[in-house]
């Protein structure tokens, strides 16, 4: 399996950005005494979640791109309150927010998909490290 050199050929990441797109597309339906509110904090939690991806691959250690990928469903179910909100304020309807829904069930699927990778390869480097202390005590060297 090659490695992948660039965050952007996750299809987490490419899924998120495109989720952005559609935040930004939705956020034009509301109304403009919104733009400091839900407008704002919308947009936010859904560039959050791309960026969070991007910098948990870029740091390139397993420790370090679990707490980044997180944080970035931490955003989903922030972004998922304030679409739900928007809905029962009667911003927009269920009906509008319905692609918005899909792509973020999606992304959330593939962000525990990357957490569950992550957990794998920290309890494999643990399990090393634990063998290798087993070793290391079982031959007298620290006793």
């Amino acid at each position: 399996m090659s490695r992948l050199r660039n965050f952007t050929e996750l299809d987490a990441w490419q899924a998120a950005m495109v989720l952005v797109e559609t935040t930004y597309g939705l956020t034009r339906l509301l109304p403009d005494t919104e733009q400091f509110g839900l407008i704002s904090q919308m947009q936010r939690s859904s560039v959050s979640i791309p960026s969070n991806v991007a910098e948990g691959q870029a740091r390139g250690t397993a420790r370090t791109g679990l707490y980044f990928i997180r944080v970035a469903l931490g955003s989903a179910a922030e972004l998922e309150t304030l679409v739900e909100l928007a809905r029962r304020l009667k911003f927009v309807s269920r009906d509008a927010t319905r692609e918005l829904d899909e792509q973020l069930a999606r992304v959330r699927q593939m962000l525990y998909g990357m957490r569950r990778e992550h957990v794998s390869r920290l309890a494999a480097v643990g399990g090393k490290i634990v063998g290798v202390f087993l070793v290391v005590r079982a031959s007298g060297l620290f006793a």
